[in-house]
This record gives C-alpha cells, sequence and structure tokens, in this order.
C-alpha cells in the first residue's frame, strides 16, 4: 500500500500569507514586446524522486501536470553535490573550482567583471527579486537583487515591467528527516531501497518520510502555480523547476554519484513562448544540461548577450549553443571534512576521479549523522551485517571509478577493470583532464592557502597565472593517486620543488604508498618542517602510518594550535584516520574545545567534537 492516510498540505513556510489577500492581477499588456517573466522554482536536496521521471512511489501530481505542460529534462545535473558551491554556479555561470569557491560555506572574493547574472536581468530592466535563500559561497556583490528576503515578491515590480522571480522551497531539504516522524503517507514497508543501503527499520522510515516531503514540497509548487494563474501572470511567464542537488539519504547529497548531482528540470513555455521552446508540451528533452548552463542560457531568454566569461552553454533563446560532450562535476571539502573527487558525465556514463582515495566517503559529518539512516547503516557495518556493496561506503575508494548509467542506475558496477569498457575509460580518463586545464581547475592547490592567496588577488586570477602550472600539477597528481612503488623516485624528487602545490601532490602519493614508501621516511620526516600546513600533515600522517608515531604525534599536535582554521580541520581529519594513535591528542583537542560554545558549529570544532565523542 502506497499511501497510508489522506495527503494534508501542511507547513507552507516559502510564501507569506499575505501573498493570498486580496491580489489585483496586474495588467500584462504592457510587458516589453517579446520578453517573459521567468520564475525560478527551486527545491533543495532532491533527486527525480517524481513520478513524471518514472518513480511510481512518488506522489506528485502537480509537478506531474507541469511536465504535462512543459519539457522535461533527462539529463539535468548540479556541477556540485551541495547548496553553496551548486548555487554559486547557478548565480554566475562559472565552476565553482575556476574561482575557489568549490569547498562548502567559504566566502573567497571572485573578480569584479563576474556579475551575478540578476545584475544582467536588472540593467535590461528586468525586475528580479529573491524569496529568499542565496547562500553563494563568495561575497554577494551590490545591486543583485530589487528584493531579496522572506517576503520579496514580483508583486511590487512598476506596472508592465517584466519579472524574474526565484521562489525556494525547503520543505525537502535533508533536515526533514532529522526527526523521526509517526503516521507516515508513504509506506515504509514499500520502500523500494537502493542496493548500498542495508534493509533497517531506520531507513526504511528515512525513506518514507523523504517522499512524504517530496509530496508536501508538491502541494507547495502547487499552490504557488495557481497563485500565478490567479494573478493573470501564467500566459506571460515560463517556468522553469529545479532541485538545487541530489538528496538526502547517506551517500547522495555531498557525493559525486548520480544520487547527489542528478536533478529534475522542468520548464514550461506559455502560449505566445512556445517558439523558444525546445519541443511541444509534454515532450522530453535528452540534451545534458548542468548548472554553469543557467545563466547563460537566462541571458538568452533576455536577448542580453552573454558574457565571456561565463563557462557554460545556453540552451534556450537566440544565443543557444550545441550540447556539450559532457557536464563537469567536482567536489571538495564538505563542511568540515576533506574530500577530491573531479567528474564527468556523458549521456551514457559516469567517469570519477578520486583524488584522495585514502579517505573512506562515509567521513563523519556532523550534519550528515543527524539521520537515523545514516548512523542505522554504520552500525550495520561495524557489526559485519553489510553486503559487499553496502561496504564500500566505509572503505578506502578507488582511484577511479566508470558506471554505465543505462545499466546501472545505481551505480555499484565499478567498471574501470573490465576490458570490454576499457576504450570508454581511456576517453573518459583523457576528456577529464581536459576538462579540469580548460576550465584552470582551483582545487590541486589546498584549501589552506586560498586565504594569503586572495588577500592580494582572486583565485580566479591567481590560477591563470604562472604561479600556478597547472598541467605540471595535474599530470604529478595523476600519478600520485596511482599508488605504483615504481613512481617512489619521482615523488621523492618532486617533495623538493618550489611550487607548494607540487609538493603537496608528492607528499600525498607517499601517504597514498602507504608500506611501499618506507624509502621515503627521512624525506618525510624533513616535510615536517614545510612552509605549507597541508604537507606538513600530509607528511605526519605518513610517518605515523609507517611506524615513526611519536613524531607524527608530535607535528600533529603542533597543527592544531594553527591559527587557519583549515589547517586545524586538515589535522583534525589525519588525527582521526591514523586510528589508535590518534588518541594521544585527545587531550589537545579537550583544551581546543576549552570555552567553546555549546552551539558553536563552526566546522573545526564539529570535527574535533566528533573524536572527543568517538573516544569515550
Amino acid at each position: 500500500m502506497k499511501i497510508r492516510f489522506a495527503i494534508k498540505w501542511v507547513g507552507f513556510l516559502v510564501i507569506p500569507a499575505v501573498l493570498f489577500i486580496a491580489m489585483i492581477p496586474v495588467e500584462e499588456k504592457s510587458l516589453a514586446p517579446g520578453l517573459p517573466n521567468i520564475l525560478w522554482l527551486v527545491s533543495e536536496d532532491n533527486s527525480p524522486f517524481l513520478g513524471c521521471y518514472g518513480d511510481e512511489f512518488a506522489t506528485t501530481p502537480n509537478l506531474d501536470r507541469l511536465a504535462a505542460e512543459g519539457i522535461l529534462y533527462t539529463h539535468a545535473f548540479a556541477n556540485a553535490p551541495v547548496c553553496a558551491p551548486a548555487r554559486f554556479t547557478l548565480i554566475t555561470g562559472c565552476y565553482p573550482t575556476s574561482c575557489g569557491t568549490q569547498h562548502m560555506r567559504s566566502s573567497y572574493p571572485i573578480p569584479e567583471q563576474i556579475k551575478f547574472f540578476p545584475q544582467y536581468l536588472r540593467e535590461k530592466g528586468y525586475y528580479c527579486t529573491n524569496c529568499s535563500k542565496e547562500d553563494y559561497n563568495t561575497i554577494k556583490p551590490d545591486g543583485v537583487w530589487d528584493e531579496s528576503s522572506r517576503k520579496a515578491t514580483y508583486l511590487n515590480r512598476s506596472k508592465g515591467q517584466p519579472f524574474f522571480h526565484v521562489q525556494n522551497f525547503g520543505v525537502s531539504h535533508e533536515s526533514s528527516i532529522h526527526q523521526w516522524m509517526d503516521n507516515l503517507r508513504h509506506d515504509p514497508d514499500s520502500v523500494k531501497l537502493p542496493p548500498y543501503h542495508p534493509d533497517t527499520k531506520e531507513t526504511r522510515h528515512d525513506w518514507a518520510q523523504y517522499y512524504d516531503k517530496i509530496t508536501d514540497l508538491d502541494g507547495q509548487i502547487g499552490e504557488f502555480l495557481a497563485m500565478l494563474e490567479k494573478e493573470g501572470l501564467a500566459e506571460n511567464t515560463i517556468v522553469i523547476y529545479y532541485a538545487d542537488h541530489g538528496g538526502v539519504l547517506a551517500r547522495s547529497k555531498r557525493y559525486i554519484y548520480e544520487s547527489g548531482t542528478r536533478i529534475p528540470m522542468i520548464i514550461r513555455f506559455p502560449d505566445k513562448f512556445q517558439h523558444m521552446a525546445p519541443g511541444f508540451p509534454g515532450s522530453r528533452s535528452g540534451r545534458l544540461v548542468s548548472f554553469v548552463d543557467l545563466a547563460p542560457t537566462l541571458l538568452s531568454l533576455a536577448r542580453i548577450q552573454i558574457p565571456d566569461y561565463m563557462q557554460g552553454n545556453a540552451f534556450l533563446g537566440e544565443q543557444t549553443t550545441s550540447e556539450p560532450d559532457y557536464v563537469f562535476l567536482a567536489r571538495g571539502r564538505m563542511d568540515e571534512r576533506y574530500d577530491m573527487s573531479r567528474a564527468i558525465r556523458n549521456r551514457q556514463y559516469r567517469y570519477i576521479r578520486n583524488y584522495m582515495p585514502y579517505r573512506i566517503y562515509g567521513q563523519h559529518l556532523e550534519y550528515l549523522w543527524r539521520a537515523p539512516s545514516c548512523r542505522s547503516w554504520e552500525q550495520e557495518y561495524l557489526r559485519g551485517n553489510c553486503n559487499e556493496i553496502q561496504r564500500r561506503f566505509w572503505e578506502p575508494k578507488p582511484m577511479e571509478e566508470l558506471f554505465d548509467l543505462q545499466n546501472d542506475p545505481w551505480e555499484v558496477n565499478n567498471l574501470v577493470n573490465d576490458p570490454g569498457y576499457h576504450n570508454v575509460l581511456l576517453m573518459m580518463r583523457k576528456d577529464c583532464d581536459k576538462k579540469i586545464l580548460e576550465t584552470y581547475d582551483s582545487g590541486f592547490l589546498p584549501e589552506t592557502e586560498h586565504t594569503a592567496i586572495t588577500s592580494e588577488i582572486t583565485m580566479w586570477d591567481y590560477v591563470r597565472s604562472d604561479d600556478y602550472p597547472l598541467e605540471k600539477i595535474l599530470s604529478l597528481a595523476n600519478k600520485a593517486i596511482e599508488n605504483d612503488s615504481n613512481n617512489l623516485p619521482h615523488l621523492i624528487g618532486k617533495l623538493k620543488e618550489k611550487k607548494s602545490a607540487v609538493r603537496y601532490w608528492a607528499a600525498s602519493g607517499l601517504l597514498i604508498l602507504g608500506d611501499q614508501a618506507r624509502p621515503a621516511i627521512p624525506h618525510l620526516q624533513e616535510a615536517l618542517n614545510d612552509h605549507s600546513g597541508n604537507i606538513r600533515i600530509i607528511a605526519a600522517e605518513a610517518l605515523c602510518n609507517l611506524g615513526h608515531v611519536e613524531e607524527g604525534i608530535a607535528a600533529l599536535k603542533k597543527e592544531l594550535n594553527n591559527p587557519n582554521q583549515m589547517i586545524r580541520i586538515y589535522a583534525l581529519n589525519s588525527i582521526d584516520c591514523i586510528g589508535k594513535p590518534g588518541e594521544q591528542c585527545k587531550d589537545n583537542i579537550v583544551a581546543l574545545l576549552n570555552g567553546k560554545d555549546p552551539k558553536d558549529n563552526t566546522y573545526y570544532v564539529r570535527a574535533a567534537r566528533a573524536l572527543i565523542k568517538k573516544w569515550d
């Protein structure tokens, strides 16, 4: 049985009640010729769990109706699997990795020439409003919105003025499964679990509760669209619905898999703008689209020249380009845990390269662990109750992953070592490198060095300078993650390089080699004095793993007092991952927490508290 109780629409918080009171329809006849209103409906943290996408467990009549009236995009993606970097991409039309904004909740500046796209729309005459989430992962310039608040509405515009409005819906956010709810409408026993999730009461309940929230989301969107119709605005408004990334149960949001990056996207064109549509109402588009494409697409629809710095491909309007071969995806630091992956995805395959294969996917994240299903999964693993597919999340990950999405939608069959896919692997490996280089990926320089650099120059400009020889750095990074002892002399030699990014990847390669790096012990000991905190920490972790615990622990303890918060986080990550020897740092970590407010959610504080709890 799919639904247990009658659906009740509750918690409709995103639209102020005042909007429903005695509205006077806005006269649209004087709208600037040919310029549509544009409405963004943005939900949080949800993959395409909708009936119109073939999900038979979903209850989404309003979004299904929107799809029947519009174009459903089957291959739409967030370029980052978490909100702040994803929203940076949306608002700028640039990859976060090109600007140093790929790490969760950072505030590094960007060049003045990179505008937020509503600024261009306002210059064109649009009235631009946002209700109300921003979270752009950088410093917001002045003049982006006419209004951005919980009460922002397009109704305040001048007569006949076209509008661009963003309406955010938070009901499906990850936090919606943190509190256990009884009397669910979707039956936990009827949930079809992905193969990587163990069959526990908590997992089934969280999935069912999440589907309830998707149904609530659908109701809220239905009410907003009905309001648009009542106001007499639907006939002049292009409606674009999408989610800000995938989600939300563990191994989706924050992870670079399909479950974290593939999103629903539906675009409805009113009759007068059907000539702009790529198909007839109710049709589907298989074109590859991603968030980096949305800003240039909006400018194209508004007949605004797309600036050269934007890195996406317009897929609607007069400036429509040809379909890209791939979408480019990136994962950086997620809250208090460092990891780094890059991926490309075409219509059939996803290729992932993991630049920190020595870190498990299931690193403890305070916010993710609030979900009962995540804690349940970890307990099942620790009890030895998980099968081979379910265990992978908690064990070191491979250097590369390749998935055939047509035959393996949950991405559990890694084809890297399958000779039948060797040519696909070689092609996507090469094209991933190409995308990293052409986008000037800043992620190959540790975040701990970003603060000093951005006090003088933006990361956008830095990565395009001679100070960042990316081709050389990328070549070494790719060699470092191979875990090949034949690379040992080369890696040792690169520890002497002038560029800290080169030394960082050399040290990382030695850490990955594990016991095979024993001949490098003197060089790692010397690296404990490197001027880069990241390199000192990696050397310390490698030495601990090679039995030189006293030296390694002493170095890690020292870094806990580093004034750079990101270095403290990096050190805490290493302390956690070296196992039992890390407990020697307990007193130092307790001291780090002394005087901290219990409500302090600073990332290094989260990481420190998790370690103390783990050891207690």
